[in-house]
């Protein structure tokens, strides 16, 4: 892969990931932002987010991991937890080619 837009005209080198993640497959994510109009008050920017897998509870997460989603119109993806504590999202594909349930 070229990078172009960087004006890189050889290709960058290639990584593969071995990394252990705790991850949950997102079914659904309820933004405060909806929650607040309706209740004609600020929003805090955070969500609840419902997981695909069973026996999980609705989580909350803060305005900075929304911030962070692209396209989850489209793809709600996965909500990851790396070693350190970093919460990030994935989108869904990236995340299942990249990694296996253990």
């Amino acid at each position: 892969m070229m990078d172009n837009n960087a004006g890189v005209s050889t290709e960058m080198p290639k990584y593969k990931s071995h990394k252990e993640v705790w991850a949950l497959k997102i079914k659904s994510i309820k933004r405060d932002v909806d929650i607040a109009i309706k209740e004609k008050r600020e929003t805090d920017g955070s969500a609840m987010i419902t997981p695909e897998d069973k026996g999980y509870a609705p989580f909350k997460v803060d305005h900075d991991f929304i911030r962070r989603m692209k396209n989850t119109d489209e793809d709600l993806g996965y909500y990851v937890v790396y070693k350190d504590g970093y919460k990030s999202w994935s989108p869904t594909k990236a995340f299942e080619e990249g990694y296996t349930k253990i």
